[in-house]
């Protein structure tokens, strides 16, 4: 595998882990303290927001890939993130006794699909526009 294959594919990998560690993490903070939920939720979107640009821009500026390409890996990353979510939502509901265990399997497919195409639409937008904005040398 070449070293270009090789950057995108830790990118996206280390992207989804991030998109998941973020989910988590800030899940649990605002499962802490009823009273600051929302905050914590808002903070979890901005710091995914931070992550998914700051990944276009390593793809576009860094890796030099086309908006296509640029597009597809960064949705690739938060589908990623979204599925490791929902592997992590079925591993926690095996503590439940009345979880609703099919409906969760059924998110292993739903959530990356529901994230990872509003994603790629998101990220070509910001890719195209950085092409205009500030092409590359």
């Amino acid at each position: 595998m070449n070293n270009q294959k090789r950057q995108w594919l830790r990118a996206v990998l280390l992207t989804g882990a991030l998109y998941c560690a973020i989910g988590i993490g800030f899940g649990a903070f605002a499962a802490w303290s009823s009273s600051q939920r929302t905050a914590w939720n808002v903070a979890s979107f901005v710091a995914s927001l931070v992550v998914f640009a700051v990944h276009i821009g390593y793809e576009y500026f860094g890796i030099g890939n086309r908006p296509l390409i640029v597009a597809w890996h960064a949705s690739l990353a938060v589908a990623l993130g979204s599925f490791l979510l929902a592997v992590s939502a079925n591993i926690n509901s095996l503590r439940v006794a009345n979880a609703k265990h099919g409906l969760l399997a059924i998110a292993l497919v739903v959530w990356p699909l529901m994230v990872g195409i509003p994603a790629f639409v998101v990220a070509l937008i910001a890719a195209v526009a950085l092409k205009f904005i500030r092409p590359r040398a």
